[in-house]
């Protein structure tokens, strides 16, 4: 009882902190209907440089990091990934009602990393000073890339299967003789490169880019110098309006979800809780094996939680043109992104009990 009650004392007192102040805030202006605007080219200035400062602090820590106590937390990010696109194939894509590539979709996105939610939980980790590994950051692209690229091949076996049995319209496609190594060779064969193609695209999207030119600085430069004196200060306050930016977002996205099933709102609400256990419980591995810290585990926990705003969207509109942006964008962006950032004070009480600082 009186670990519930701690936890429920530490929600309540994280829900007053900045980070997620402004997040509320922002869903709070756009409710009013309120004409604050931030412009395009501002926002993606700041999340460019929220997205180099987590990768130079990133490739600054790998340096000097020892392999072991990097790897692990990495295969567990990757696995993560993988897992919560499974359990998404096996509940929303096979919602009566949820068509199966709009399910993989979603469920791909809420696999893939949230640059904002990991940027606000470092954000709040370090109001508190609660101390986590430097190399986090460069966990997310094992998770974002794992997540993105194992919904994506799904989408397509499911795609190709449907159109070798005639795309649902009870024509079958299948001729005597040579039916099955047919089948075979269009389900298992996809296209040539595929996975190529989507890594490349992925990799080429803004987000993991930003992420990984940091990461590659941080490690074959020395930008201490330049990451203390930039990017450090405008952390914060940058963070801040990514924050307004991000609530008022969401507001606007929750009325693209009428156009689509209620089961993407159930699964916008409960998905961030569910897949954040599941990177709380990668961490608490992670650290038995190698003492991988409390805040680790909690940012874990919060990658996990989070769904792709940024590297996620243009890569499933490229891979996967026949799902539906208002039902993966929507439930990602509208529900996702704000249940995900809020659930913070939750993983950080957790931690508090589970592991201590």
């Amino acid at each position: 009882m009186d670990i519930v009650t701690h936890i429920l004392f530490t929600v309540v007192d994280q829900l007053q902190k900045p980070t997620l102040a402004f997040l509320i805030a922002g869903m709070l202006l756009a409710s009013l209907g309120s004409k604050f605007e931030v412009p395009e080219p501002v926002y993606k200035f700041i999340v460019l440089v929220l997205l180099l400062k987590v990768g130079l602090g990133a490739g600054i820590s790998v340096r000097s990091a020892d392999f072991w106590s990097l790897a692990i937390p990495a295969l567990c990010a990757a696995a993560v990934g993988i897992i919560i696109v499974l359990l998404g194939s096996q509940t929303l894509a096979r919602w009566r009602g949820v068509s199966r590539i709009d399910g993989m979709a979603t469920a791909g996105l809420f696999g893939a990393v949230s640059a904002s939610t990991l940027a606000a939980g470092m954000a709040v980790l370090d109001s508190e000073a609660i101390h986590y590994e430097g190399f986090i950051g460069a966990l997310y692209p094992f998770m974002d890339i794992a997540a993105l690229v194992t919904a994506i091949v799904l989408a397509k076996v499911s795609l190709a299967r449907r159109a070798v049995s005639g795309g649902g319209n009870g024509a079958a496609t299948m001729t005597l003789g040579g039916g099955a190594p047919q089948m075979k060779s269009q389900v298992v064969g996809l296209d040539k490169g595929l996975l190529q193609g989507i890594l490349v695209d992925t990799l080429r999207s803004p987000a993991i880019s930003a992420l990984l030119i940091g990461l590659g600085i941080g490690i074959l430069a020395e930008p201490d110098a330049v990451y203390h004196s930039f990017y450090e200060p405008l952390f914060k306050g940058l963070l801040s309006i990514l924050m307004l930016i991000m609530g008022m977002e969401a507001w606007s996205r929750l009325s693209e979800l009428r156009k689509v099933a209620h089961a993407y709102i159930l699964y916008g609400l409960a998905a961030p809780l569910v897949h954040g256990m599941l990177g709380f419980g990668a961490g608490l591995i992670a650290h038995h094996l190698t003492g991988f810290s409390a805040g680790g585990t909690v940012l874990l926990a919060a990658m996990a939680a989070s769904s792709s705003d940024i590297s996620g969207p243009p890569t499933m509109r490229a891979a996967l043109p026949e799902a539906n942006p208002s039902a993966y964008v929507g439930t990602s962006t509208g529900l996702g992104t704000p249940v995900a950032i809020l659930s913070l004070p939750l993983f950080i009480a957790l931690a508090e009990a589970f592991i201590g600082w």
